[in-house]
């Protein structure tokens, strides 16, 4: 569990970021869930866009990714998700929080 400074410290790293991946139609499926996982393995931070197709609620997609990846939900703004996950070795960490 992360807390308000470490979450305040990560959001500001996360305004830098573009979007990695965009949820549409589809919603979240299996597939999806496991690229975000991938993707986690070599970053550390991850933005996601929920697209105006989209027929779900950005809070609720990012509840459940949140769950589903064991991921830390640091913020949501309007249509814009932003997950951390530390990295399970030290080594390889590239944010330290503060």
């Amino acid at each position: 569990m992360i807390n308000s400074k470490q979450r305040a410290y990560l959001r500001s790293l996360a305004m830098n970021l573009t979007p990695a991946f965009n949820i549409g139609k589809q919603s979240l499926t299996p597939e999806f869930t496991d690229a975000i996982i991938e993707y986690f393995d070599s970053h550390e931070l991850i933005k996601i866009s929920v697209l105006k197709n989209c027929d779900d609620d950005a809070r609720s997609i990012a509840e459940v990714l949140s769950e589903r990846t064991h991921s830390e939900l640091v913020q949501i703004i309007g249509k814009k998700i932003v997950l951390y996950k530390a990295a399970k070795d030290m080594k390889d960490r590239k944010i330290i929080l503060p």
